[in-house]
């Protein structure tokens, strides 16, 4: 079969919208989404550009997309590129009926060509990228956790440090102070550190946002100490990101805010809820184990 790759750094409505078609598709067929919710919504924020014959750079985002057709012209395979980060990061995702066929090859190629040195997310640990990954000679060196538990009556009651109170959050007053913690409280984390202004009020537009769900720890002149975002969508709650400025830590404020969220969602009557975390953070892990949450799949990241 022919394949056929072309480079943009801009996507128009009608590219955008076949691209996140497939990604359903092969999110639907695999039980997993192909690539994460940051490159899903940069797809939807993609502008048109031109195909270019020589890769020139990304767009505003740092954004690169390859795409590969077959010679009728019918999408087979996506890769984006994110040329922001340090090495790039790339995700990919080929059509459940299309696989086998050489497209992944065609698209980790293009990748190594445009960026040597790179990492690559597989979700869900597909054994395909694993061999796929081998053949490239990628290495694992990092893994994620997705933990589930179940969502109960007894989480107790979260305990407070002193002088600190807790609200929900305010959009169009409370992103900035929100960003600049995230920032101290993730300064290690290669994609939460890196959150602006703009992602939030990109996530703000989306269906699931609720600022009843997000909860925010501040003193008694407002200054925010920490943040539990919790998020919902088809019926599964998550622990979205909960944050602590590292002057507040180590007084059980995480472990409050983490209580505080878990039981807003279990007032929403779910059943269930979830998190990400990081393999290798022993004490996290050890937390939510506490808590009920056992490993349900795992995220992996191959550089090369």
């Amino acid at each position: 079969m022919t394949h056929v790759l072309t480079w943009r750094n801009g996507l128009s409505e009608s590219e955008a919208a076949e691209i996140a078609l497939l990604l359903t598709e092969t999110a639907e067929a695999d039980g997993a989404h192909p690539v994460s919710e940051d490159v899903r919504l940069r797809l939807r924020q993609s502008g048109p550009a031109e195909i270019q014959i020589e890769p020139v750079q990304g767009d505003v985002m740092g954004s690169e997309h390859f795409v590969v057709r077959d010679g009728a012209g019918l999408l087979l395979g996506y890769a984006h590129l994110d040329g922001g980060a340090e090495p790039p990061v790339a995700e990919l995702a080929v059509h459940p009926a299309h696989r086998r066929a050489g497209v992944g090859t065609r698209l980790v190629t293009a990748l190594t060509e445009r960026a040597p040195h790179l990492k690559v997310w597989s979700h869900s640990q597909d054994p395909a990228a694993e061999v796929l990954a081998r053949k490239f000679g990628f290495t694992v060196t990092r893994e994620l956790w997705q933990m589930r538990a179940p969502l109960h009556d007894d989480f107790p009651e979260p305990r407070w440090p002193q002088g600190i109170q807790v609200r929900t959050f305010v959009p169009g007053q409370d992103e900035g102070a929100v960003v600049e913690v995230n920032a101290k409280a993730f300064a290690w984390h290669p994609e939460q550190g890196r959150m602006s202004v703009a992602d939030v009020r990109a996530r703000e537009a989306e269906a699931w946002f609720d600022p009843a769900g997000f909860f925010l720890a501040v003193d008694e002149n407002d200054r925010l100490a920490g943040f539990h975002w919790t998020k919902i969508v088809d019926g599964l709650g998550e622990v979205y990101v909960v944050g602590v400025d590292p002057e507040s830590q180590g007084g059980g404020l995480g472990k409050a805010l983490t209580l505080a969220g878990l039981r807003h969602l279990r007032g929403r009557e779910l059943a269930e809820v979830m998190l990400y975390v990081e393999r290798d953070n022993e004490a996290a892990v050890h937390v939510y184990q506490k808590l009920g949450f056992t490993r349900a799949s795992s995220d992996v990241q191959y550089t090369l």
